[in-house]
């Protein structure tokens, strides 16, 4: 990692002992865990910020379905007269 950087972060004892304990059964560095956690975390967000700025921009360009369209389709489930899924208008 030679673009590595150092940064301080607080978490609870009891987080702290947990990391220690699967750094010593991992045989690996406390650093390197967090490193990999904290990278995983942050490629979580990313992609969930991505998806849901998608979704809005395809609300604004018309593409939504009505809250009380949706709700009805979906209590319609199972049910003799199930309505197929609504469109965007």
């Amino acid at each position: 990692m030679s673009d590595s950087t150092t940064i301080t972060v607080r978490v609870t004892k009891s987080v702290k002992d947990r990391l220690e304990k699967l750094a010593s059964e991992t045989k690996r560095s406390k650093s390197s865990l967090a490193a990999e956690g904290i990278s995983a975390f942050v490629d979580l967000e990313e992609r969930q910020i991505a998806g849901i700025k998608k979704a809005l921009a395809s609300i604004d360009a018309g593409l939504g379905v009505a809250h009380d369209d949706v709700a009805a389709w979906v209590a319609s489930w199972d049910t003799d007269d199930e309505r197929p899924a609504p469109k965007a208008k």
